[in-house]
């Protein structure tokens, strides 16, 4: 199930709601939410939802282990155990057909893995059980000892399936004394709606016109063609992500949960160091506090440790060569921007790191799409026009035209132009019936003009995937 589904918007969601709030009881509340999650996960993965509920009520344990035993060897036992089963059971899933394919075409064997279904949302909550265990040791937050209430934590359908990575000592106040509030539900009404706006009105149609430059014949793309390509999958990706977050975001401060932002406007950075500040902000911070920092940082070893965790940053999306280049290609301009290019790019004027800025991630997105490396390398040649490609052809600039206003209007959703431009208006008006009426009349009329839109783009589309459900 998806959050930018007819069902779930018709069907899952308003019964959730209905149901959650005719309860009173806390713990009654806690319940209906971890049934509908796991309802919601089971809905496309019937089978595997049972890993889910396993390593949750493990960890559960481990996790009352570590915190017994922070002080002496025991503690750091538990969450070697914690860490190895959960990766092994990623591992396994995720990895263990490109290990075995690889394996095969190194040493000429012949081993065979039966195909398995990947289970969706297994990268960011094996991340959060982790987490939790982790914190549980280093005494950042007391262990759970109800596995209700730590799968809950863990199974929370708002974000379960393609994050942000939560972790449990941002939402554990909120497991047993959340305030659900008039003001917090309908931000997180709000909030869901621009997201699903994001999502199936942007998302989708970018998506939709960049196959017909990604997915062609290279042999007779165009230089135009193939920037502007990537410029889409750029902007389908960014709004497809950021847009499942907002919805993540909007859903839980519904049900009286506080997530944390994973974006930050990162297309309008001026280096790739700040554009990772901005970007996926869960899983590089996820790295930089469980991974960077415990192999000693900036202090020793920086080049290594960098090297690891963008490594270790492409595999996670994927388990194949071109996320692991694509992972590497960041840990090279991340290297050379900590050598030297930060201090250049503080001092050249903001158009010149931006458009630095953009070639580097169009770049990257090139090898972030492909699963074929030559098609990968062909794709970028023609970018900056090798295999004598033409500049552009009649189809390009007939298609660059007709999307002039779709790619201004991405644009700006991809700054944080019309935020200021709200702020700024709030700011002119002087009086709290002014106010009353941006809040009151404004803003739920344009939210109900955003939903009807995208309810119409989703009966009319069949093209509506979710980017960060393979991951």
């Amino acid at each position: 199930m998806v959050f930018s589904s007819l069902f779930f918007l018709c069907v899952f969601l308003p019964i959730s709601l209905g149901i959650y709030y005719i309860i009173k009881n806390r713990t009654y509340r806690n319940c209906i939410l971890i049934l509908t999650s796991l309802l919601f996960y089971a809905w496309g993965e019937p089978i595997w939802v049972t890993i889910l509920i396993f390593l949750t009520f493990l960890n559960c344990f481990i996790g009352l282990a570590a915190e017994k035993n922070r002080e002496n060897r025991k503690g750091k036992i538990s969450v070697a155990i914690s860490v190895t089963t959960s990766l092994l059971i990623l591992i396994f899933f995720k990895y263990s057909g490109f290990i075995i394919d690889n394996v095969n075409g190194i040493f000429g064997t012949s081993l065979h893995m039966v195909k398995i279904n990947l289970p969706i949302g297994i990268s960011f909550y094996t991340f959060q059980i982790i987490s939790y265990v982790i914190d549980v040791y280093k005494g950042e937050v007391d262990a759970q000892k109800s596995p209700f209430k730590l799968l809950l934590y863990v199974s929370l359908f708002p974000q379960l399936i393609a994050g942000p990575i939560v972790r449990y000592k941002d939402i554990a106040e909120d497991i047993d004394n959340r305030v659900e509030t008039a003001a917090g539900f309908n931000y997180g009404v709000s909030r869901f709606i621009m997201g699903l706006g994001k999502k199936v009105i942007i998302a989708n149609t970018a998506g939709k016109t960049a196959e017909a430059f990604m997915g062609t014949d290279y042999t007779r793309l165009p230089v135009l063609g193939a920037w502007f390509g990537i410029l889409l999958f750029a902007i389908q990706i960014y709004f497809d992500f950021s847009g499942y977050s907002d919805m993540a975001i909007g859903l839980g401060k519904m049900f009286g949960f506080t997530y944390k932002e994973n974006f930050n406007y990162p297309y309008i950075s001026r280096s790739v160091t700040e554009f990772w500040r901005r970007w996926h902000i869960s899983l590089s911070s996820f790295f930089r506090d469980y991974l960077y920092i415990p192999l000693g940082g900036n202090r020793r070893h920086k080049l290594r440790n960098l090297f690891i965790v963008w490594l270790l940053t492409g595999f996670w999306h994927g388990a194949s060569w071109n996320f692991i280049i694509w992972g590497l290609y960041y840990f090279i301009l991340l290297f050379i921007e900590k050598l030297f290019l930060n201090k250049l790019l503080g001092k050249i004027p903001a158009i010149f790191s931006a458009i630095y800025l953009w070639i580097a991630v169009l770049v990257g997105w090139v090898f972030f799409y492909h699963t074929d490396l030559s098609q990968a390398v062909h794709f970028i040649g023609i970018m900056f026009g090798a295999n004598n490609a033409p500049i552009s052809t009649p189809e390009v600039s007939i298609c660059l035209r007709n999307n002039a206003v779709f790619l201004v209007i991405a644009f700006i959703g991809c700054t944080p132009a019309l935020k200021l431009l709200y702020q700024r208006v709030n700011s002119f008006v002087q009086n709290a019936k002014g106010i009353l009426v941006l809040e009151s009349f404004v803003k739920p009329i344009f939210n109900v003009c955003v939903l009807i839109l995208s309810i119409i783009f989703l009966v009319g589309q069949s093209y509506n995937p979710f980017l960060y459900f393979r991951f």
